[in-house]
């Protein structure tokens, strides 16, 4: 013969009841799971919320730049293509670190250490600059960098929606590094993998003075053309079907570098022997 139910036990089935609801009627959004659960001493485990980490913005160094000797375009090309890689090894570390720290850990962790790295590389490139031409000032101010934040860890910045995973460049266009993921991006919630493409700057002839500008201009391009899409990569995960990431990606960076390549070898033919064969330096593919 059954028995009816304590008051309080009902009071608690109904909670218990209630919680299901909300967790089946998807009122949980973009897949941020809010479940309640109560343990045998009836205290409530911690509910998580995953956020967006945010991505890294820092100011941009070769637009603030003199007229570059050309015996310092290899080392400034070089120490250029190494802020990418710090900005792109700070985004990986906003991701891999989300919700670790205080109000502060991003501040004392990420952009701290990112800030002391880019004074010295900046001062490197100063410096190389100086040997044979006036010393640039003033490149300090450039080393800060801010938290565009839609997430938990703080660092100040205006708030954005995506992170950036970033990707690596050997020796002149660099985004993001070290990130792995699923090739093909075919549906699954792993990492988003990060974007290699062929270095640009060390298979360059001599550029001519008159050049150099345009072509620092259109190196830049091509670093924040592998930073913009290895953010599309980030905000994608598990779209698509197996070949998204090609089509949707790879395929219009190619194009856009294709681009970029071309002003680079006919900014440089205008006064010296135009470069061929770069073409083949458009194609970017997708690490793990």
């Amino acid at each position: 013969m059954s028995r009816a139910l304590p008051k309080y036990n009902k009071r608690r089935v109904l909670m218990i009841g209630g919680t299901a609801a909300v967790v089946l009627s998807g009122a949980v959004i973009a897949g941020n799971a809010l479940a309640g659960e109560t343990s045998k001493s009836g205290t409530n485990a911690t509910t998580k919320a995953a956020t967006s980490p945010g991505t890294v913005n820092c100011p941009a160094v070769a637009p603030s730049l003199p007229a570059i000797p050309a015996s310092a375009q290899a080392e400034v090309t070089r120490n250029l293509t190494l802020l990418d890689t710090q900005i792109a090894e700070a985004n990986k570390r906003l991701v891999d670190t989300v919700g670790q720290g205080g109000p502060n850990f991003v501040q004392n962790a990420i952009l701290g250490p990112l800030k002391d790295k880019r004074v010295a590389t900046i001062n490197r490139i100063a410096t190389a600059i100086g040997r044979t031409a006036a010393k640039p000032t003033g490149l300090d101010s450039l080393a800060p960098c801010t938290l565009n934040a839609n997430g938990v860890n703080a660092g100040g910045g205006a708030a954005t929606a995506a992170p950036s995973a970033t990707a690596t460049q050997q020796a002149g266009n660099t985004g993001n590094t070290g990130n792995t993921g699923a090739t093909g991006n075919t549906g699954s919630t792993t990492a988003a993998g990060t974007i290699t493409c062929p270095d640009v700057a060390s298979k360059l002839p001599a550029i001519p003075a008159s050049a150099q500008a345009e072509v620092t201009r259109n190196l830049t391009l091509l670093n924040t053309q592998i930073t913009e899409a290895n953010t599309r990569l980030a905000n994608t995960v598990g779209q698509g079907g197996p070949n998204f990431v090609q089509n949707a990606i790879l395929g219009p960076l190619a194009d856009k570098r294709k681009s970029t390549i071309d002003r680079i070898a006919i900014s440089i033919g205008r006064t010296a022997a135009k470069p061929t064969g770069l073409d083949s330096l458009a194609t970017c593919t997708l690490n793990k």
